[in-house]
């Protein structure tokens, strides 16, 4: 076959195929239904992640009776050790918040807790995590635990905390 043979066939095909969408009125145009469907699937994307990224929760705000306490924290797990600036705040109610930090400004960890509920951010936690506390990652259960163990001992200069390979020592 040669060049010539094989254009005039190409050109019958495409005037074909012209031919074809004219007749039906161009009602399927293939970019059309690409469109639409990314645009479905970028909703559905949206609509999913902002279910999980947004809650309703309110924290109470911390307000002069809740007990501050600041000191400094070593962290230790199988694969680092860290130790940083800790500031500890919780209320009657056990409303609590820990803020654990690296020198003036870098925030490694910021938890926000009540008896159910919980926020935990920062770059130690690789990124966060909001829910209910009986529904947490694994990876984040020695962290959430410490809201029990720092309110009851309240008057202690030093509380030592392990949970798996995980160890928490704060001294106030």
């Amino acid at each position: 076959m040669d060049v010539d043979a094989l254009r005039c066939s190409c050109r019958r095909l495409w005037r074909q195929s012209l031919r074809t969408a004219v007749e039906d009125s161009g009602s399927y145009n293939p970019l059309l239904g690409i469109l639409m469907r990314a645009l479905i699937v970028a909703f559905l994307i949206v609509d999913l992640t902002s279910c999980a990224t947004t809650s309703r929760h309110q924290f109470a705000e911390p307000a002069g009776d809740w007990q501050i306490r600041s000191g400094q924290l070593l962290y230790r797990n199988a694969r680092t050790t860290l130790i940083g600036e800790v500031l500890v705040r919780y209320s009657k109610n056990g409303d609590f918040e820990l803020t654990f930090s690296k020198g003036a400004g870098v925030t490694l960890l910021a938890l926000r807790q009540d008896s159910s509920f919980a926020e935990i951010k920062g770059p130690l936690v690789r990124g966060g995590w909001l829910g209910q506390v009986e529904q947490a990652p694994q990876r984040l259960r020695g962290w959430l635990n410490l809201r029990e163990k720092l309110i009851r001992a309240q008057d202690r200069p030093a509380v030592r905390y392990v949970a798996g390979t995980e160890t928490f020592l704060f001294r106030f």
